[in-house]
């Protein structure tokens, strides 16, 4: 197998995780990278807290530039699983970055996914609080 590279372009209220994961669902991604440019009129992000085990939300509540958008696709126990970190630029030149949680697109978001000749599976580490690649369980 090759690489094989798609476009994904969201619309004016879309919300960007739920459509890249419908995406990686419908293609059956395993090994993805993600990235992309455009705009949100608001979003979540997160940080990790590794106390918690869960991501502390950092709440974006105006309209954002995507000035990076980075991530993966690989597959867990139930099915393409989406790990993307996005920087978002505000209009006072500051930044708020983080894990991608929610993002409602405004104007667009276009996006490039680079599926890859490999197969990457997560898995669960409890004592982490994630799903993260094991290359044991992957195959390249």
């Amino acid at each position: 197998m090759t690489s094989k590279t798609y476009v994904v372009v969201c619309d004016p209220g879309d919300e960007a995780v739920a459509a890249l994961e419908q995406f990686a669902r419908a293609e059956r991604l395993e090994a993805s990278q993600v990235t992309a440019v455009g705009g949100f009129e608001r979003a979540t992000v997160g940080w990790f807290d590794h106390m918690a085990k869960d991501f502390r939300r950092i709440t974006v509540e105006e309209q954002c530039e995507v000035l990076s958008l980075i991530g993966d696709v690989a597959e867990d126990r139930d099915g393409p699983s989406l790990n993307v970190h996005v920087v978002l630029g505000l209009s006072d030149g500051t930044t708020r970055g983080g894990h991608l949680i929610e993002g409602r697109v405004f104007p667009t978001l276009e996006v490039v996914v680079t599926e890859n000749p490999a197969e990457l599976r997560k898995v669960m580490h409890p004592e982490l609080g994630n799903a993260l690649i094991d290359l044991d369980r992957s195959e390249s």
